[in-house]
């Protein structure tokens, strides 16, 4: 059973410094300070290492700095603060004390070994909410099983504090980092690592970084920064691409809404807002966010281009989706009839964006599914929300230079309706099998070994093969995928003439105009904001609904 609310809660607690006498030989002198870990069956553990200074006070909005060098010595013992987010049940770690100072990071190493394969996790959560403290994201089992890897998990700002826009508000332009602060603190602590994880047993040289959902946009979006450059090797992206972005006016939408909800007038109001002042604004704001902005000063207007161009040749790459990911919103919307009734409105009011041969293509499409027409919606955004834009950037990394491979995930949750759902693998990746949050009933642990044999084998060679599991690099002929379920197998091109009929739309998902739609269905409106923003997965791809309006 996965562990409750209450236990997140209950393990909430403030790393000291320490005087005097402590355990040494669970000591680690990192740059800005030696920490003081736990160990638990030869793994040792430190939880809650700041990464840079706290954006706290004047640095509220700002973009991260590094923390400063400390000869003092400090606890491990407690996971940092969530950051700033509204509280919601499929993110545990919102029910775990928030607050602005949450750039902490979490390690995980065995006794033994040195010059280890670093692992970096960054988690999902529609880039508004999610952190450390889920227990699902905890690297004891996985370096357990691997001790030859260590295993890094990170903290970063998200939603109100980490991702918007202030142009339009007054005294806005002192702050132009602020609509991609999330991907900056993620890139201080890669610096943080690249200084000090040799220090824990790690090789600076052998970097992974990995994420789900928002998670893989992060590691997706990574490779095509160049303040990034060198801090990392290798990108596993699970359920994410760099088509889980923002252009400028889209962003715009969400500071209206700041304005409108904040009833400051300035720049200096919002700076005066005390944290718990933030959090209540935070949750008037509601369920809406925004995702990374294509600013062109740290993200380019199109993503895909450094892809194009070869830029992120000299990155491995594994990048894949789950066969069923939009049913993983059955739960975000509340049960399956708000779903089934949900969908077409999104359907229909999506295609009012699309030529007359787009909607043909999608009329044919539907035509060529089988079941509900819930299902068969279901199917079109699996595709152009996630498999689709993962496909690209695939094909352009490998056409280009670079290394990748491709999964299909098509081992199903035990969740009524869910299927293969968006999510579904962490528990497998992680190998935490007893986390039941997404699979229903614990995790197979046979395929679970096999995925933890995956992913630690790439970090560590750049190849995801393993004994007996033989995995093709993919390209844009024979397209090998591997599709993981218990008896795992390597296919070629599969859902062929899906990909072929769907892959017009694409030119949908970056740059899109954006309308805002005004929509009075009582049972659909409040689903639907939930769509928009906790799944904003699948609204940053354009052919989505941001938002349908509430009263």
């Amino acid at each position: 059973m996965s562990t409750s609310k209450d236990e997140i809660r209950a393990g909430f607690g403030i790393n000291h410094e320490l005087v005097g006498e402590y355990d040494k030989t669970l000591a680690v002198k990192c740059l800005n300070g030696t920490f003081v870990g736990q160990v638990n069956d030869e793994v040792r553990v430190f939880r809650g290492i700041p990464y840079a200074r706290q954006p706290v006070d004047f640095r509220r909005w700002k973009r991260p700095e590094p923390a400063p060098d400390s000869d003092k010595v400090f606890e491990a013992y407690y996971n940092g603060k969530t950051p700033v987010q509204t509280q919601i049940d499929s993110e545990r770690a919102s029910y775990y004390p928030q607050g602005e100072d949450c750039l902490y990071l979490n390690i995980w190493s065995s006794t033994d070994f040195e010059n280890k394969a670093v692992m970096v996790f960054f988690h999902g959560g529609s880039y508004g909410w999610g952190g450390t403290a889920d227990p699902l994201y905890n690297g004891h089992n996985f370096v357990k099983a691997h001790p030859d890897v260590v295993m890094v998990t990170v903290g970063y700002r998200v939603g109100l504090l980490g991702f918007v826009d202030f142009r339009y508000i007054e005294g806005g332009e002192a702050f132009p980092d602020a609509p991609n602060l999330g991907i900056l603190d993620q890139i201080e602590a890669l610096r943080w690592i690249k200084k000090n994880i040799s220090s824990f047993g790690g090789d600076p040289n052998n970097v992974t970084i990995f994420g789900e959902s928002a998670g893989g946009g992060s590691v997706s979006l990574l490779p095509i920064i160049k303040d990034a450059k060198g801090l990392f090797n290798r990108v596993i992206a699970q359920s994410g691409s760099v088509a889980l972005t923002f252009s400028k006016e889209e962003c715009r939408d969400y500071t209206m809404k700041l304005i409108d909800g904040a009833g400051v007038e300035n720049m200096n109001d919002l700076m005066k807002l005390s944290e718990n002042e933030i959090i209540a604004l935070n949750t008037r704001l509601d369920l809406d966010n925004n995702f990374p902005q294509r600013d062109g000063r740290l993200i380019p207007e199109d993503p895909y281009l450094p892809y194009k161009n070869g830029a992120t040749a000299d990155v491995d790459m594994i990048i894949g989706t789950n066969s069923n990911e939009l049913n993983y919103w059955i739960g975000e919307l509340g049960g399956i009839v708000p779903f089934r009734f949900g969908l077409p409105v999104k359907l229909e009011n999506d295609l009012k964006r699309l030529t007359k041969a787009d909607k043909a293509r999608v009329k044919k499409f539907m035509d060529n599914q089988s079941g509900h027409s819930m299902w068969r919606i279901a199917e079109l955004y699996n595709e152009v929300m996630f498999r689709l834009p993962a496909i690209k950037q695939a094909e352009f990394h490998s056409q280009n230079g670079g290394n990748v491979y491709m999964y299909y995930w098509r081992e199903p949750s035990a969740i009524m309706f869910r299927g293969a759902c968006h999510a579904v693998e962490l528990a497998y990746v992680f190998g935490n099998t007893d986390e039941t949050i997404y699979t229903g009933t614990p995790a197979d642990k046979e395929l679970s070994e096999l995925v933890m044999n995956i992913w630690s084998s790439f970090a560590k060679t750049g190849n995801p093969s393993t004994e007996g599991l033989e995995w093709a690099e993919f390209d844009s002929l024979k397209r090998a995928t591997m599709v993981l379920e218990k008896q795992p197998e390597l296919s070629y091109d599969i859902l062929k003439a899906q990909r072929r009929l769907l892959s017009p739309l694409l030119k949908y998902m970056i740059n899109a105009s954006y309308t805002k739609l005004d929509y009075n269905v009582p049972f659909v409106r409040k689903s639907a904001v939930k769509i928009a923003a906790i799944a904003a997965v699948g609204t940053a791809v354009a052919l989505g609904i941001r938002k349908l309006l509430k009263k």
